[in-house]
């Protein structure tokens, strides 16, 4: 009896050091993983979290099989300043990577429902698109016959649009099949689609459905919401023709109109900056204009001179 006593507690001892057996990693480590892996699944955590254990209890009993059918290491992060930049709520956050693409896992701490969710997006939900392939792909102002889209604008030196890739992942794992999930950049690849659409803002979510876009204007940026606007909430939003592509020549008078712009804007910043130069040309502007009246004035007089001068020579002449 007392060696069964034993070996019941030495297989709890075992079986407790299994649920302890996710590594945690640093930051510096964390990057390493990330460029070094395929696929990676991140826990990040925080200490005294009863939340944060119970999803670090889910992960680690689908550690082997996160091994042995999606080839996936399972680490965790523990207070990590790099959870911002994939999860932008809060901990706990479950960020698969996939060649390095973050994806955001929106879901309880359930075993079976982390699986399906990470077994089914074993690769990126979201299409990139680019000025040369958006109308073939979308065939926005065609009729949409490709389907409905939801395209997120962002910039490479937008910070917010960063800390969003992992969330939009999501947003096309979650609607993957029914609505097509995209980005562009609006500052390279898809600057004139940017511009066609009048995107002044970064980030910025269209959704393009039968020939009308609707502008995403729900005030969080989160998985749900979304999923929420994009399956039934653009309907309480204001639907927009979508404008046809431009011309060569729509092109160039554009390219006019912002090089006036420009022109225009610099000077007045310029002027600013430096109003002497202004006050200078008010004073060269003002000499030239009493020089030029001075010159008038003196013609003006010398005219009837001139015209008896020439009565005298008749007059003589006739004599």
């Amino acid at each position: 009896m007392y060696l069964k006593s034993c070996w019941l507690i030495l297989l709890l001892a075992l079986l407790n050091v299994k649920c302890q057996s996710l590594q945690s990693v640093s930051d510096d480590e964390l990057l390493q993983f990330i460029k070094e892996e395929e696929k990676l699944i991140v826990l990040f955590s925080k200490q005294n979290c009863a939340i944060c254990d119970k999803f670090e209890k889910t992960l680690d009993s689908l550690y082997e099989d996160f091994q042995k059918h999606l080839n996936a290491e399972t680490i965790k992060a523990v207070n990590s300043h790099l959870a911002r930049l994939y999860c932008p709520t809060k901990e706990p956050a479950i960020v698969f990577f996939r060649h390095g693409v973050p994806l955001l896992y929106d879901g309880d701490a359930d075993e079976n429902e982390v699986y399906v969710f990470l077994e089914k997006n074993q690769s990126p939900a979201v299409k990139e698109l680019t000025d040369k392939i958006f109308e073939h792909m979308t065939q926005a102002a065609t009729g949409a016959t490709t389907g409905d889209w939801f395209v997120m604008f962002y910039g490479a030196s937008c910070v917010e649009c960063q800390r969003l890739h992992a969330v939009w992942e999501g947003v096309g794992a979650t609607l993957r099949g029914r609505i097509n999930v995209a980005r562009m950049d609006a500052n390279l690849a898809g600057l004139n689609t940017a511009k066609r659409f009048k995107v002044k803002k970064l980030p910025a979510f269209l959704f393009f459905r039968l020939g009308k876009v609707y502008r995403y204007d729900l005030p969080k940026n989160d998985i749900k919401s979304f999923v929420t606007f994009a399956q039934d909430w653009y309907k309480n939003s204001k639907a927009e023709a979508v404008p046809l592509l431009s011309s060569p020549f729509d092109e160039l008078v554009d390219w006019c109109v912002e090089m006036i712009r420009y022109s225009i804007a610099f000077g007045l910043e310029i002027l600013a900056r430096y109003p002497w130069i202004w006050q200078i040309g008010v004073v060269g502007f003002g000499l030239v204009a009493i020089t030029a009246l001075i010159a008038i004035i003196k013609a003006g007089k010398s005219k009837p001179k001139a015209i008896k001068k020439d009565k005298q020579t008749q007059s003589k002449k006739s004599k």
